[in-house]
C-alpha cells in the first residue's frame, strides 16, 4: 500500500461541474508556481498570466455549481472565495495596468493563496472527493461527501 493511490476515474465520474472545476484549479494551481518561479513581465508571463485569469474565473463560476457542504442552504463557506477570486482578480489586473507591480504581485500571491493553497489543501481531506482521487477510496467503499449514516 503507498501514501498515493491515484483514482482519476472518480474525479471523472463526479457530478458536473466537479470535474471542470477541479481541473482547472489545479492547471491554474501549476500556472501559479510556474508565473511566481520564471522572470516576470515579458510577453510569456502576459499570456500565462491571461490564462491564469481565465482559469480562476471558471473556478470562481463553476464552484457556484457545487453544494455538497451545503451549510447555508445551497451555498456553504467556501463560497465565500467566489467574490474572494473575482475581487483580486479586479485589484491585480488594475495595478499592472497603472504599473504598479508591487500591488499586482501582491494581489496575485494572495489570490493563489486563499482561492487555491488554502481551500486546495481543504480538498484532501477523508470524506472529499479530491481525498478519494489522491489516496484511494475508503476501504469500506463509501463515496466521498456521502451523508453518514447516524
Amino acid at each position: 500500500m503507498t501514501l498515493i493511490d491515484p483514482h482519476p476515474e472518480i474525479l471523472l465520474a463526479a457530478g458536473s461541474p466537479i470535474p471542470s472545476h477541479a481541473l482547472a484549479a489545479i492547471a491554474a494551481l501549476g500556472l501559479a508556481i510556474a508565473q511566481l518561479l520564471a522572470r516576470k513581465g515579458g510577453r510569456r508571463h502576459r499570456v500565462l498570466g491571461w490564462i491564469f485569469v481565465a482559469l480562476m474565473a471558471w473556478t470562481a463560476v463553476s464552484a457556484l455549481g457545487i453544494s455538497t457542504i451545503g451549510t447555508w442552504g445551497y451555498f456553504s463557506p467556501i463560497h465565500l472565495l467566489v467574490p474572494v477570486v473575482f475581487g483580486s482578480l479586479f485589484i491585480g489586473l488594475r495595478a499592472i495596468r497603472r504599473g504598479d507591480v508591487a500591488g499586482h504581485r501582491r494581489a496575485m500571491i494572495l489570490l493563489a493563496t486563499l482561492a487555491l493553497v488554502i481551500p486546495g489543501a481543504f480538498t484532501l481531506l477523508p470524506g472529499r472527493i479530491m481525498h478519494d482521487v489522491v489516496f484511494g477510496p475508503p476501504a469500506d467503499g463509501a463515496p466521498a461527501s456521502a451523508p453518514v449514516a447516524d
